[in-house]
C-alpha cells in the first residue's frame, strides 16, 4: 500500500500518464495552488498605516468636540459665573496665539526684505507694539509664578487685579468698558498737575511772544476751552529747548507725565526718562504712518483704542503729554 501511494505521487509530479485516484489528484491541485499563489488571504480588507492613523485622530477628534460641547453645556447650566470666565479664558488664549502668529509673520517679512520697524504700515506697526508689551506682561506674571507654590497665589492676584495683571484678551466685556473709565479717570487725574507745572515754568521761557501765548494757553484749558492745533504747534520750540525739553525735565513733571500715558511712574528718574522718550517716539512714527493710511480707514474699534492710548478726550489730545 505504502508503495503503491509513492508511486502514484511520482506518477504525479513528473508527469507520468498514470492517471491517479481522485483523492491523490484534489491534494496535489491544493499543493499546486498554494505554490503558485502562497498563503491564503484573508476576507477581510485592511487598510494602510497612514489611513489607520488619520482615522483613529480622526475619531479621536470627533469624540473631543462631543465631550467638549457636553462640558461646556454642564458648565453653563450649573456654574454660569465661572463659564463666563472660562470661556473668556479660552477666547484669551485663542486671540494670543493669533497675535503671535500674526507678528511671527510681519517679522518675518521685516527681515526678508531688510525693513525697519519705522517703515511699516501703521496696522502692522500697531500690532507689534501692542504684541510686545502684552508678552511683557506674560513674561511677568511667568517670572513670579516660578517659585514652589506661587502659581496659586497668581491666579488669586490676577482674580482680583486683572487691570494691572492681564491683558486684554482675558478681560470680560464689562470688564473692558469699566477699564476704559478708570484710565479716562486716570488720566484727567494728572492733568491739572501737568497744568501747574507748566505754569511753574512760563516765567523761565525766554521769548517774551512764546511765555504770552503759553499763559494764554494754559488759561484757555483751565476754563474747559479746547486750543486749536496751530496753537499748539507755535509751542514747539518750548518743549524740544529748555526749559521743557525731555533732559529738562524734574522727576516730578516726568512722573506726571507718565500717568497721563498710562506709564507706571514708580521709576527711577532715568528710567522714567528713557521711558517717555521711547513712548513719543512710538506714538510719533504711528501718528506718521497714520498720516498715510487715513484716519478715515481706521475701524470704529481702532479708533477707540488709540483714544485710549493717546488719551483723547472728545477729540483733543493734551498737548503737554
Amino acid at each position: 500500500m505504502a508503495l503503491s501511494r509513492v508511486c502514484w505521487a511520482r506518477a504525479a509530479l513528473w508527469g507520468s500518464a498514470v492517471t491517479p485516484g481522485p483523492h491523490v489528484t484534489r491534494k496535489l491541485q491544493l499543493v499546486r495552488c498554494g505554490l503558485a499563489w502562497g498563503a491564503p488571504r484573508s476576507s477581510k480588507l485592511h487598510l494602510s498605516p497612514k489611513a489607520d492613523v488619520k482615522s483613529l485622530i480622526s475619531y479621536v477628534v470627533a469624540k473631543t468636540k462631543v465631550i467638549n460641547g457636553k462640558y461646556h453645556r454642564f458648565l453653563g447650566r450649573h456654574f454660569p459665573r465661572f463659564y463666563v470666565l472660562y470661556t473668556v479664558f479660552m477666547k484669551g488664549l485663542q486671540m494670543i496665539w493669533a497675535d503671535a502668529k500674526k507678528a511671527r509673520r510681519i517679522k518675518t517679512n521685516m527681515w526678508k526684505h531688510n525693513i525697519k520697524f519705522h517703515q511699516l504700515p501703521y496696522r502692522e506697526m500697531e500690532h507689534l507694539r501692542q504684541f510686545r508689551r502684552d508678552v511683557t506682561k506674560c513674561l511677568f506674571l511667568g517670572i513670579i509664578s516660578i517659585p514652589p507654590f506661587a502659581n496659586y497665589l497668581v491666579f488669586l492676584l490676577m482674580y482680583l487685579f486683572p487691570r494691572q495683571l492681564l491683558i486684554q484678551h482675558f478681560w470680560t466685556p464689562k470688564q473692558q468698558i469699566d477699564f476704559l473709565d478708570i484710565y479716562h479717570a486716570l488720566r484727567k487725574q494728572s492733568h491739572p498737575e501737568i497744568l501747574c507745572y507748566l505754569e511753574k515754568v512760563i516765567p523761565l521761557v525766554s521769548d517774551a511772544g512764546l511765555r504770552g501765548h503759553m499763559t494764554e494757553l494754559c488759561t484757555k484749558i483751565q476754563h474747559g476751552t479746547h486750543p486749536a492745533i496751530h496753537d499748539i504747534l507755535a509751542l514747539r520750540e518750548c518743549f524740544s529747548n529748555h526749559p521743557l525739553g525731555m533732559k529738562q525735565l524734574h522727576a516730578l513733571q516726568m512722573k506726571a507725565l507718565s500717568r497721563a500715558m498710562l506709564l507706571t511712574p514708580y521709576l527711577p528718574s532715568f528710567l522714567l526718562r528713557h521711558r517717555l522718550r521711547t513712548h513719543t517716539t512710538v506714538i510719533h512714527q504711528l501718528d506718521k504712518a497714520l498720516a498715510k493710511l487715513g484716519i478715515g480707514q481706521l475701524s470704529p474699534q481702532e479708533v477707540k483704542s488709540r483714544g485710549v492710548e493717546l488719551g483723547w478726550e472728545s477729540g483733543y489730545r493734551f498737548p503737554a503729554a
